[in-house]
């Protein structure tokens, strides 16, 4: 481990003192490490772009009756399409009209994109966000699967 000293402006860092309280952070070093490891993560997605990425695929869907059967198919054939993207489902009806779907994904970040891309395109899907996390490769690879931590 590395230790390095910064400086800050009175006001970003009691900016940072303030963010730290409502993250929940006990020292600033866990918050630093976490700002900058969100934020070098970003810049692995921007330059990797066939890079290995975890994600989180998160929308509403309001059900109609009589279209609902068809659109529900359309999006399982699009995750089985790519299904070694996909991890984890969970749906959470919030109400007869709306239901809270999310979707885990690992993989490689330009098929995970199109696979979101694809679902948040689909009619009476609303409110799409793909939360999108670079990996680091383990330092020890199996012959079939690449790990991400």
């Amino acid at each position: 481990m590395q230790r390095f000293t910064i400086s800050l402006d009175d006001e970003l860092a009691t900016e940072f003192e303030r963010y730290m309280q409502r993250a929940g952070y006990a020292n600033r070093s866990e918050a630093i490490r976490d700002l900058l490891d969100a934020r070098l993560s970003q810049q692995r997605e921007l330059c990797q772009a066939q890079g290995l990425c975890m994600a989180v695929l998160s929308y509403v869907r309001g059900p109609q009756a009589h279209e609902l059967s068809e659109r529900l198919e359309r999006l399982e054939q699009l995750q089985q399409l790519r299904s070694p993207l996909g991890i984890f489902t969970t749906q959470v009806h919030v109400d007869a009209q709306q239901c809270l779907v999310t979707l885990q994904l690992r993989g490689p970040v330009s098929e995970v994109r199109a696979l979101a891309n694809a679902i948040m395109a689909e009619r009476g899907v609303r409110h799409g966000q793909l939360h999108v996390v670079m990996g680091r490769p383990s330092p020890v690879q199996t012959v079939d699967h690449a790990y991400l931590y």
